[in-house]
C-alpha cells in the first residue's frame, strides 16, 4: 500500500517546474546555449539506451513479441523506461552546472512516453485482436498526453484543487471527485500490473506444451488470471480509502443476483475450470457436440472454440460440455473408422469386389494398416449385392470426406478396369392399358419415375 501511495503523490504532485520558475523564465533558459549541451546529453542518452536495448533483445532466449520489447525494440517498455532512467541520472548530473530547460520538459514526456507503451503492449498481450483493444490504446493516449500538457502548463494543482472541492458522503466517510480521480487512476495501474504477471504467466505455462499438459496448463493460466485481478481490484478499492468489510452487503447482493440472474453465465466459467481440470476434452481434440463436429482449437473460462473440416468455428458454452452428451473421438483413441458402401451386379465375383475394395483403401498413406482395411459383404438387396468398406485412419483434424472421396474414386477405377458392373436400380411400374390391350409393366430407372 505504500508503494501504491508513493504513485499517487507523485502522479498528483505540484508541476514539475519550481514555483520561482515561469513558463517566461524557463523558455528563456531554453534559449541559453546551455540548452544545446542538454540537447546533446539527451542525443546520447538515447543511443544509449537504443543500443542496450538491442543488445539486450539479441541474447534474450525467445525472440517472440514481449511486453518488455515490443516487435521493433523501441516499442516495447524496455526503451522508454531505460531512456527515462538515463535521461533523470544525466539530469542529476549537469544539475547546479548548467541551468536545466530541455530535461524538464523530456522527463515528463518519457514519463508518459513509458506508460502509454506500458498500457498498450499490455492490453495487446493479454486480449490478442480483441476487437476494443485498438480504442483502449487510443484512450489511455490521450488521456496520459492530456495529463502531461496539464502538468507542464501548471494548471494540474488548480484543477485537483476544484476537484476536492467537490465531496459526498458514502457512509461513514468523504469521497470528493479527486479522490474518484485518484482512484480511477490507481486502479487502472494496478490491474495493468496484474494484466501483465497473468499475460507473462499464460505465457511460461503454454509455451511449448499440447494436448492433456496445455490443458492443464491452460486451465493454470486462468485461474492465475482470475485471481490477480480479484486482488488487483481489491487493492485499488482499498488505496481508494474504500473499507473493503462495507462491500459485505454489496457482495451479499452480488451473490443473490448471480444465483438468480446469472446461473447460466456462472455455469459456463465453472464449467471451463471442470473440464480443463477433468480434462474431458482437451485442445485438439475432434469432438461433437450439439450436432457440431470439429476439432478444438482453444478452451476459454467461459466457452470454447470448435473448428469444423469446412473452416466454420462455433463458440460453444462450456455449460454444454458438462450437461450434455459429447462425442470425443479423440478421448482414449485418436482412430477413427471410415465407410464407403458400393452396390454391384449379381454375377460378380464377391471374394475379387472385396480384394478390390481393400486394396483402394491400402493406397492411402492416411488409412493405417492396424485395424486393416475390411470389406464386407453386408447385405443381399434387391438391386445386387452390397459391400461395406471399413477403413480407420489417425488423423481426423485433416479431414474425412475427402479422404473418403480419394478411396470411393480408387473403387470405381478399380471395378471399371476389372469390369465389374455397378448395379443399376430397376423399378416396375404397373401401367393402366387402354381398353383391349393387355396390361405392361414399365421398366423405370432408380428414380421410381
Amino acid at each position: 500500500m505504500a508503494g501504491i501511495a508513493a504513485l499517487k503523490s507523485a502522479i498528483f504532485a505540484a508541476p514539475p517546474l519550481d514555483a520561482s520558475h515561469s513558463i517566461a523564465s524557463w523558455l528563456e533558459a531554453l534559449t541559453h546555449p546551455s540548452a544545446l549541451i542538454e540537447l546533446a546529453t539527451l542525443a546520447a542518452c538515447i543511443v544509449l539506451a537504443w543500443l542496450l536495448v538491442r543488445t539486450l533483445s539479441r541474447r534474450r532466449r525467445f525472440q517472440d513479441a514481449s511486453v518488455w520489447f515490443g516487435e521493433r525494440i523501441v516499442d516495447g517498455v524496455l526503451f522508454p523506461l531505460l531512456l527515462l532512467s538515463l535521461a533523470f541520472a544525466a539530469q542529476e548530473l549537469l544539475r547546479g552546472r548548467l541551468p536545466i530547460a530541455v530535461f524538464k520538459v523530456a522527463i515528463p514526456i518519457l514519463l508518459a512516453l513509458a506508460l502509454i507503451r506500458l498500457g498498450v503492449k499490455v492490453l495487446q498481450v493479454a486480449y490478442k485482436n480483441a476487437p476494443l483493444v485498438r480504442a483502449l490504446e487510443r484512450t489511455i493516449s490521450w488521456l496520459i498526453w492530456l495529463a502531461l500538457v496539464l502538468w507542464l502548463t501548471g494548471l494540474m494543482p488548480l484543477m485537483l484543487e476544484q476537484l476536492e472541492a467537490i465531496e459526498w458522503k458514502v457512509g461513514e466517510s468523504y469521497l470528493s471527485l479527486r479522490t474518484l480521480l485518484e482512484g480511477v487512476v490507481t486502479a487502472g495501474v494496478v490491474l495493468l500490473i496484474a494484466l501483465w504477471i497473468s499475460a507473462a504467466i499464460e505465457t511460461r505455462l503454454l509455451r511449448s506444451a499440447s494436448g492433456g499438459d496445455l490443458s492443464l496448463r491452460k486451465a493454470a493460466s486462468n485461474a492465475s488470471r482470475v485471481i490477480l485481478m480479484f486482488v488487483g481490484v481489491l487493492l485499488a478499492v482499498s488505496a481508494v480509502g474504500i473499507d473493503l468489510t462495507a462491500l459485505s452487503v454489496l457482495g451479499g447482493a452480488i451473490g443473490v443476483g448471480v444465483g438468480l440472474g446469472l446461473q447460466k453465465l456462472v455455469s459456463s466459467y465453472v464449467s471451463g475450470f471442470v473440464i480443463l481440470a477433468e480434462r474431458s476434452v482437451r485442445i485438439g481434440d475432434n469432438v461433437k457436440v450439439d450436432t457440431f463436429e470439429g476439432r478444438i482449437i482453444d478452451i476459454r473460462a467461459r466457452y470454447t472454440v470448435v473448428r469444423a473440416a469446412n473452416g466454420r468455428d462455433a463458440i460453444v458454452p462450456n455449460e454444454l460440455f458438462i450437461n450434455n452428451r459429447v462425442e470425443n473421438l479423440s478421448f482414449f483413441d485418436t482412430r477413427v473408422m471410415l465407410t464407403s458402401v458400393v452396390t454391384v451386379a449379381f454375377d460378380s465375383d464377391a471374394a475379387q469386389v472385396m480384394r478390390l475394395l481393400q486394396g483402394a483403401a491400402l493406397k492411402h498413406p492416411r488409412v493405417i494398416a492396424q485395424p486393416a482395411p475390411a470389406a464386407n459383404l453386408s447385405a443381399l438387396g434387391p438391386d445386387g449385392l452390397q459391400f461395406t468398406l471399413e477403413y480407420w485412419i489417425a488423423d481426423a483434424e485433416n479431414g474425412q470426406q475427402n479422404l473418403r472421396s480419394l478411396v470411393n474414386l480408387d473403387v470405381l477405377a478399380g471395378l471399371r478396369a476389372h469390369r465389374i458392373a455397378i448395379a443399376d436400380p430397376q423399378r416396375a411400374v404397373q401401367g393402366v392399358a387402354p381398353a383391349g390391350l393387355p396390361a405392361q409393366p414399365i421398366r423405370s430407372p432408380s428414380t421410381g419415375l
